[in-house]
């Protein structure tokens, strides 16, 4: 039996972390990088005699995101105990929310794949529910023991909790990504999983086609990379399927991925609900969302990604996939934007076409090959602009505008007018002297002359070439081929 009878099912969880300076239930700093246990308060680790005070601006972060998926924003909501012991989890229980979360549904829509076989997909959100992280537990240099390293304990977190819609590693990965792409356009989350504030758990089961009934899942715990998430569950995946045909049976469990190794391997006998022995936290009250404070949040909130690319296509005349592209990012729209009023542009002209070529194009390749963040870029939207307009106004061709481009990367000049007359770059858009370089290739080829009069394309676009080769690239593309065209008789 082949893969393709079985139906795949996963579900995500996310954890956020918050970008508030403080704790969500102390004063502590949340600054990363800190010596160990040098941010942990008493509340923290709920010494005796201490009181949590619930942190406004991680509510307010929990309001914005239930915005801007569409969900519930609850007008009540309860913060619980969920009891279980483990050593970086000193007071025996995390405060959490269980029957009562801040946000509840929502939806979030994704883009599957490249080019045509690309397609789009919503995925419908249960929840997400505020709590405080844990600590960490430290392995290495210990000498065969294990350190406990309490700064992180009481860190906001915003647990995003999906529907089991997803059907693929691919489905699962574009999902992570729009939420990822999501916290931070709305300014909640730093997205930075290498310090761990963005980490995925996902929920993975395999049904036969056609069977209504879910499989038995395993959680594949702390996923910190896209790249691990897509590997993690094509491997548990298929180790589910081969189970199943050889007779097994899944029974539920949490399992972690080992990058090393490609696998995953089980840690514990997953816990339901029950085994946690929620209870409503005795030293809080319940959270209550007055109308105002929700409409004072919703007044502050940027325009969303979905809004934006509508905008780019009816104003800008974009198509679905440059606007998709240049919104998949905050950063990158904002340049985008930036680059294109720089430009000066107006609704329904071409420079924002170009614009978008040029950020999508030549900036994103160099950003990606320099491993930089577009707001890291050396080249700034006012100078990509500059570049822009000397192309649409046919001061250079697009190929001397890499040139162009190249030079401003490597700070060679503070505007592309600058570098074009350093370096003498301007188009030659003189017929006369195109006509003469058209003559003396005619001349040195009468080979691909021959070749096109004998119904040869490929020889024609070898004669252009030799003609751009002769004017340093600096003749006019458009004048070159017309005149050409004119001297063979075409």
């Amino acid at each position: 039996m082949s893969r393709s009878d079985w139906e795949v099912v996963i579900g995500l969880e996310v954890h956020a972390q918050l970008n508030t300076a403080s704790k969500i239930f102390s004063g502590a700093s949340t600054a990363f990088g800190a010596e160990p246990n040098r941010q942990t308060s008493a509340v923290d680790i709920a010494l005796p005699g201490v009181l949590p005070v619930l942190n406004r601006g991680a509510v307010e972060r929990a309001i914005r995101f239930g915005l801007a998926i569409g969900a519930h924003v609850a007008e009540k909501s309860v913060f619980a105990r969920k009891n279980y012991f483990y050593p970086d989890l000193p007071k025996g229980y995390q405060i959490s929310q269980m029957d009562l979360p801040v946000v509840v549904g929502g939806e979030i829509t994704i883009r599957v794949g490249e080019g045509e076989q690309a397609y789009e997909k919503t995925v419908r959100l249960t929840r997400a529910h505020l709590e405080e992280d844990a600590g960490k537990s430290l392995h290495e240099d210990f000498h065969g023991m294990t350190g406990i390293d309490l700064n992180r304990a009481g860190t906001p977190l915003l647990e995003i909790v999906s529907e089991p819609d997803m059907r693929s590693s691919n489905e699962a990965v574009a999902y992570a990504r729009a939420l990822h792409a999501l916290v931070r356009w709305i300014d909640i989350c730093d997205g930075n999983m290498q310090e761990g504030s963005f980490r995925c758990d996902a929920n993975v089961s395999v049904r036969r086609k056609g069977v209504a009934e879910l499989g038995t899942r395993r959680e594949i715990k702390n996923l910190n990379s896209f790249r691990f998430l897509q590997q993690a569950i094509d491997y548990e995946v298929q180790w589910q399927i081969d189970t199943l045909e050889d007779g097994g049976r899944i029974e539920q469990a949490t399992v972690l991925f080992d990058p090393d190794t490609g696998e995953t391997r089980m840690m514990r006998s997953k816990e339901d609900a029950h085994d946690y022995r929620y209870f409503p936290d005795p030293d809080l009250l319940p959270l209550v969302i007055a109308p105002e404070w929700k409409a004072r949040v919703q007044a502050e909130m940027p325009e969303l990604p979905g809004a934006m690319k509508a905008r780019f296509m009816d104003e800008w005349g974009l198509s679905a996939y440059d606007a998709t592209t240049l919104t998949a990012s905050k950063e990158v729209a904002d340049f985008y934007q930036a680059t294109v009023s720089a430009a000066g542009e107006a609704p329904g002209t071409q420079l924002a076409k170009l614009c978008a070529n040029w950020v999508m194009g030549d900036l994103a390749a160099r950003l990606n090959k320099a491993e930089l963040d577009v707001s890291a870029s050396p080249v700034s939207p006012a100078q990509v602009a500059g570049l822009v307009a000397r192309i649409a106004d046919n001061t250079i061709s697009n190929a001397i505008g890499k040139k162009v481009f190249e030079a401003l990367w490597n700070g060679e000049g503070q505007s592309a007018d600058t570098i074009i007359d350093q370096q003498g770059l301007k188009q030659v858009t003189d017929s006369g002297a195109i006509e003469a370089m058209i003559d003396e290739v005619l001349a040195a080829n009468q080979k691909s002359v021959d070749e096109f009069r004998a119904g040869k394309e490929k020889a024609f676009n070898a004669l252009v070439g030799q003609v751009m080769k002769a004017s340093k690239g600096k003749a006019s593309p458009a004048q070159v081929n017309e005149l050409l065209k004119k001297k063979l008789g075409a």
